[in-house]
């Protein structure tokens, strides 16, 4: 049973799978639980469609409260009834870490793929992984001795599954033919995140921005990146809270590398984009922005100096970060102004480079699902 909830999770579990059957190739595989669109188009049949589970803030999750007990109960039951060999929870820690307190009490084996930040925030939860996770699956340099610091001895590092797989299919001259855009002048990307809370949260600060950066510099051209599974109807709501003139903005959808290869700088919302900018070298900021109710909520239980997944890995500030109540046009827009200069450009752009290469060299998936047949 593979247990997905969010789409990089669905994203890297598809891979997993594919590896899976790519080094047994004489085992035949069943695989089944809770899916989106990349795990399905990898054969992995949808017990629970994970499309539904993307929700993020209390008050959202606990008004989908009957959903997500749903969902638990319905993947519990399968897992008993199919007496299944594994269970294979990725991210997505609210949900699959009582997944896996309750199916490991059942006798099941648990692996956890893309262990949960709790090195970030909620450090009480590694007694659940102590007791109730067989294996666990790290992609993040500091994890492994983290954990085990931490009295976590069934720990495995594999490396990001984003290192040597995160690649432009366009060259930016290819891209600006495609999309009409001007190569001579400068592109900003716009990544306001994948969940429709963050779209309608964020974006409309982003454009706000980009009205902001025009004043000093009009030569500036913005794209957003919206995924494949959002609306554009998503954008024009954002757009329309701020009165933005969607004419000025390019929508690229599904195409988010291919954007990010081809723009000179860019505001990225806090979460794996971070890394996939940190891998093609694009320049960019950190931007994040929920509710007042749920941020205050939360942010007591944070303990980390860094947001951004890119300045954890490098152990320091490389990337300015936008968080909250810090997040506005009027502090964006000058970082991103900063980072078109070409010396402040070209500074950043190896930084990230020597996070990237802290990432690993690829083969993640590969190692990942070498350790899970290990164990079954």
């Amino acid at each position: 049973m593979i247990v997905a909830g969010e789409l990089s999770g669905d994203a890297h579990a598809a891979k997993l799978v594919k590896s899976l059957r790519e080094i047994a190739p004489e085992t035949q595989f069943e695989f089944y639980g809770a899916a989106s669109f990349k795990l399905r188009e990898a054969g992995v049949e949808a017990i629970v469609n994970a499309d539904d589970l993307a929700i993020t803030g209390i008050p959202e999750i606990a008004r989908a409260l009957p959903m997500f007990l749903s969902a638990f109960k319905k993947l519990k039951r399968e897992a008993l009834r199919r007496k299944t060999d594994a269970v294979v929870l990725v991210d997505f820690p609210e949900f699959n870490l009582k997944l896996a307190k309750s199916l490991k009490k059942a006798g099941l084996k648990v692996i956890y793929y893309i262990s949960p930040q709790i090195w970030a925030w909620r450090k009480y939860r590694l007694s659940t992984i102590k007791k109730y996770v067989d294996l666990l699956i790290t992609i993040l340099p500091f994890e492994k001795d983290w954990y085990r610091s931490h009295g976590v001895c069934h720990v495995e590092y594999v490396g990001s599954p984003l290192a040597r797989e995160v690649h432009s299919e366009l060259s930016k001259e290819e891209f600006c033919r495609k999309h009409r855009i001007d190569p001579a002048r400068p592109l900003a990307a716009l990544l306001p995140g994948s969940r429709s809370k963050e779209i309608s949260k964020i974006l409309p600060e982003m454009l706000r921005t980009a009205e902001e950066v025009r004043i000093s510099d009009d030569s500036l051209q913005f794209a957003v990146a919206l995924a494949s599974t959002r609306s554009i109807d998503e954008v024009k709501t954002a757009a329309a809270k701020v009165n933005f003139d969607l004419r000025k903005l390019l929508i690229i959808q599904g195409k988010t590398y291919d954007l990010l290869n081809a723009a000179d700088v860019a505001a990225v919302a806090s979460g794996t984009a971070t890394l996939e900018a940190a891998i093609i070298g694009t320049p960019f900021a950190i931007v994040y922005k929920s509710s007042n109710f749920n941020y205050k909520l939360m942010r007591p239980l944070i303990d980390i100096e860094h947001f951004g997944l890119v300045n954890l890995i490098a152990g320091k500030r490389i990337v300015k970060e936008f968080i909250q109540e810090d997040f506005s046009a009027e502090n964006l827009s000058p970082e991103l102004l900063r980072l078109l200069r070409p010396d402040d450009n070209s500074e950043m752009r190896v930084q990230l480079a020597e996070v990237s290469e802290m990432l690993g060299h690829g083969g993640a998936s590969k190692r990942a699902a070498e350790a899970i047949l290990k164990i079954i």
